[in-house]
């Protein structure tokens, strides 16, 4: 007969479910005001009379504060600890979306972004020492959760923004990003009051070495950097890109359907990894293949038919996740408990940097050009790079190999 549970187990059990949900919700508010803009840029370039290379700058911007200010993330883990870090953050990208939405011009809605984007790069590097610190048995189904909840808070605003959302606020894009503002809101709230703690009572992701400049001398973080940046150009290009591509190429028609379909495509991806995972996050051939298929769903989605178009769209977001979830658990994997939170920005750093061009570089190509299409042949450039990179990850065994 088995023994009725302790109450050590039930708080146990009750501590997981927790941690759980709130690592989920936080995955939510790394993306939810980000991914509002996708849908509205035909919008908001008609009422702001902006051109595609100012697109290109709008949709760079949150990529830019993504490198920039992942190390000041590192450096108010390190003084404050993560979980006050991410609640700032949430709180951060929360004021931003909003004041997005009452921007008169061009110039005042690049702020607001900016302030958005620094909110989500400082919750970052918070994530991955919250998965040790919460979920220390579990770093790789911690992990798998809160990308689950980064692709989860993608697919929301890209399904019911156009179709739900704008037509309920009476067709405004102003209102629509904040309305996107409040959620971040009541995440905040719900992480600051349940968060676990330590059983001093303290914050349960306090860094207690104080050290947050990134070891730029580490082989693996510059290895992984650069595989992530690939990924990143190549995901906030196409969301970026796709509705104005559709509407001048006659497709309009499909905006809502692709954009949906790139990122609801990643979901299998982090429901699969929360499987399997840590069986292949020490890998090269998942990155390989996610360069060579996004390469191809690419072509696919220049070039296809409307149902050519929709599933190309559905595998460059299962690429995407796939390689974005595999490397996120990595500092955690790797990195000693008080150097995940550097590793982690670094990597997001180096990451980010790589990615923040690729906007600006398609809509410039479009706009030299005079071809809507052109703007895919950066990130096409960098599903090659993908896939040449991927045999030259080489990852170790143990928290050491982050300084090799």
């Amino acid at each position: 007969m088995r023994a009725p549970p302790s109450d050590t187990d039930v708080s146990g059990t009750g501590r997981l479910i927790t941690a759980v949900a709130l690592l989920w919700l936080s995955g939510i508010g790394l993306r939810l005001t980000i991914l509002a803009v996708p849908p509205v840029i035909p919008m908001i370039r008609d009422d702001l009379g902006m051109s595609a290379t100012e697109i290109g700058v709008l949709t760079g911007i949150p990529s830019v504060l993504f490198a920039l200010a992942a190390i000041p993330g590192s450096l108010l883990i390190a003084r404050f600890g993560a979980l006050t870090t991410l609640t700032i953050g949430l709180l951060a990208t929360a004021a931003g979306s909003a004041l997005r939405g009452v921007a008169p011009d061009v110039w005042l809605l690049y702020g607001a972004t900016v302030v958005t984007g620094f909110g989500v790069a400082v919750m970052q590097p918070s994530l991955p020492p919250l998965v040790r610190a919460w979920l220390p048995d579990r770093i790789g189904f911690g992990t798998a959760v809160y990308a689950n909840g980064l692709l989860v808070g993608e697919v929301v605003p890209v399904a019911l923004t156009l179709p739900v959302l704008v037509p309920l606020l009476g067709g405004s894009w102003r209102a629509s990003f904040v309305a996107w503002a409040a959620p971040c809101v009541i995440v905040a709230v719900i992480v600051l009051v349940m968060a676990p703690r330590r059983a001093s009572g303290g914050s349960s992701a306090v860094v207690s070495g104080r050290k947050w400049w990134p070891d730029w001398s580490s082989g693996l973080l510059w290895r992984i950097g650069i595989m992530f940046g690939t990924v990143n150009a190549q995901y906030f290009t196409t969301n970026a890109f796709i509705p104005d591509i559709l509407t001048r190429t006659g497709r309009p028609d499909l905006i809502s359907l692709t954009l949906t379909a790139l990122n609801l495509g990643q979901i299998p991806a982090s429901l699969l990894l929360l499987v399997f995972a840590g069986r292949l996050v020490r890998k090269t051939w998942p990155y390989v293949a996610a360069g060579v298929v996004s390469f191809v769903a690419l072509v696919g989605l220049m070039v296809g038919s409307p149902a050519v178009i929709v599933i190309s769209s559905v595998a460059i977001g299962f690429c995407d996740a796939s390689v974005l979830i595999l490397i996120f658990a990595l500092p955690s994997i790797l990195a000693r408990p008080d150097d995940v939170h550097r590793l982690a920005a670094g990597m997001f750093t180096i990451s980010y940097s790589c990615a923040v061009i690729t906007p600006i570089l398609s809509g410039l190509a479009w706009d030299l050009s005079g071809e809507p299409l052109a703007a895919f042949v950066p990130v096409l450039i960098g599903a090659v790079l993908l896939a040449a990179l991927g045999p030259t990850i080489t990852v170790g065994h143990g928290p050491e190999e982050a300084r090799s």
